[in-house]
């Protein structure tokens, strides 16, 4: 596997392990609030950057649980970071 596989293989079981957290909420936009907000809070902007790259190359997203993929797409312009903005490599 490459770097880039398992890097996104590890944001992805990260992102589910939070979804199913928030799977418990009754409210679902509660859930997918609180889904994006644990995102912007503790995910640094590479690791949002990595997720919508998995999300829109080729594997589409692929692994992600239903509720993140819904979070992460309809919350997107709070969550994706600028492109001027990227730190690091």
């Amino acid at each position: 596997m490459s770097p880039t596989v398992d890097a996104a293989a590890t944001l992805v079981r990260l992102a589910n392990r939070i979804g199913e957290f928030f799977a418990a909420f009754a409210d679902r936009e509660e859930a997918l609030d609180g889904i994006a907000q644990h995102l912007a809070k503790f995910w640094e902007p590479r690791m949002r950057r990595g997720l919508y790259a998995h999300i829109d190359g080729p594997a589409q997203g692929e692994g992600l649980v239903p509720l993140v993929r819904e979070a992460v797409l309809t919350r997107r312009g709070r969550l994706e970071p600028l492109a001027d903005a990227r730190s690091g490599p």
